[in-house]
């Protein structure tokens, strides 16, 4: 079956946007100096693999190292060993991976660099309980925080204090060694602190933040955490502590990158693109909507936009459906379109993993609405449900791409054709 135009533009768009992420393109002028003594390197994130290769690739001495990334997003690296763990929950491969972070850690000198490679997903795999609080445990939190429409600021705020490593802690592990982060940015406003909860960066939040929000998202935490955190004993190391002040943070790629990069691919496809932001927020179902509306008031062009939007699972509506939030995002489009004529979207995780499926997310056009009606699908009530992918994966309008071992959150991209 012939591709139809508009997607393929659409999906040009995607890769562009996925190539200006690339470790391979844009990790080497962002190295250090090699050190006087040994180089460690330790990588976190979905694209941990990818960063790692392009390390040894560009190195120009001798390093050692270990990276931990999402399952099926590892590659092969010669020097640095690589090891997948869960995401978005943690397991213990991911606990045992941080064990492992923090005794090489211990055992760095002032004469030693730490290299630490850092990428969206890191906060799940690299996983540490802070001393009392089990593996369980963590697990259960975090599933209730995934489910509970916390943006990631939010989340990664109850994550470091609840960790042995995040919120500045492998920082203070290396110590007096220097240490340099290199750091693909997923998250709304590229924060440091926030890219994989920061292991490396002083944290700003407190306790009683992490308190705060677990109360207000209503998310249980066990008596040996609220107490910890109530007492303020899982503190988080702060900005100025002296155990950073040998600390580096560079930041090599972020998502507005990724959307200069479409844009520009747009203008060169004879497209006017309008750039709405890198960093949206929100139920995606209700940036979907308020997305359809900025679309039926244009004549012609392309709507760009990135950010991490949310999927809030109410308990009491029963088991979710299957799908992420941009699959979610483009059910809540194609409904408020309502079949509008010359107006195509498509929206994806630049990971390549939409949530918890296979895609990375998929394509709407002016005939989703119809076409699914014809197989029998309620669009509304499959929104209610939070099974967008069912939805998609239904009308073979899924994207699929596999792992891309990058991460610069989501793309969306509405194509108004007039």
């Amino acid at each position: 079956m012939s591709v139809r135009p508009e997607r393929e533009t659409l999906r040009k768009l995607f890769d562009a946007a996925v190539n200006a992420a690339d470790p391979a393109m844009v990790l080497s002028p962002h190295l250090p100096a090699p050190p006087r003594g040994r180089t460690l390197v330790l990588a976190a994130g979905k694209a941990a693999a990818s960063m790692a290769h392009a390390v040894e690739q560009y190195w120009p001495g001798d390093l050692t190292g270990l990276a931990v990334t999402r399952y099926g997003h590892g590659m092969d690296c010669a020097r640095i060993e690589v090891i997948e763990a869960g995401h978005p929950l943690p397991d213990a491969a991911g606990r045992a991976a941080a064990a492992r972070f923090l005794e090489q850690a211990n055992n760095l000198t002032e004469n030693d660099l730490l290299l630490c490679l850092m990428s969206g997903g890191a906060s799940a795999l690299l996983v540490e309980p802070a001393d009392g609080l089990s593996l369980d445990e963590k697990q259960a939190i975090s599933r209730a925080l995934l489910h509970s429409g916390a943006p990631i600021d939010e989340m990664n705020c109850v994550r470091k204090h609840l960790s042995a490593i995040k919120g500045g802690r492998l920082a203070a592990a290396a110590y007096p060694a220097r240490v340099v982060t290199l750091a693909i940015s997923d998250v709304p406003g590229d924060d440091p602190a926030v890219i994989g909860s920061g292991p490396t960066v002083g944290d700003p939040t407190t306790c009683a933040d992490a308190v705060a929000i677990a109360v207000r998202r209503g998310i249980h935490l066990p008596e040996t955490a609220a107490s910890a955190l109530s007492s303020g004993r899982w503190e988080s190391i702060k900005p100025g502590d002296p155990v950073l002040a040998s600390t580096d943070f560079r930041m090599i790629a972020r998502p507005s990158d990724a959307q200069t990069a479409a844009a520009d691919t747009a203008r060169k496809a004879g497209l006017s693109p309008t750039l709405l932001g890198d960093d949206l927020e929100g139920e995606a179902r209700d940036v979907g909507a308020d997305h359809a509306r900025r679309a039926l008031d244009m004549d012609r062009g392309v709507l760009i936009s990135g950010g991490e939007t949310t999927v809030t699972v109410e308990a009491s509506a029963g088991p979710p459906g299957r799908g992420g939030r941009n699959c979610e995002y483009l059910l809540a489009l194609a409904i408020a379109l309502n079949g509008a004529a010359g107006i195509h979207a498509l929206a994806c995780d630049t990971d390549g993993i939409d949530g918890t499926e296979e895609a990375a997310g998929a394509h709407i056009g002016p005939d989703t609405l119809a076409r699914a009606a014809a197989l029998g699908l309620d669009a509304h009530a499959m929104l209610q449900g939070h099974d967008s992918y069912t939805f998609f994966d239904r009308l073979g309008d899924l994207v699929i791409t596999g792992p891309t071992r990058t991460n610069v959150n989501d793309f969306r991209a509405i194509l108004v054709t007039g």
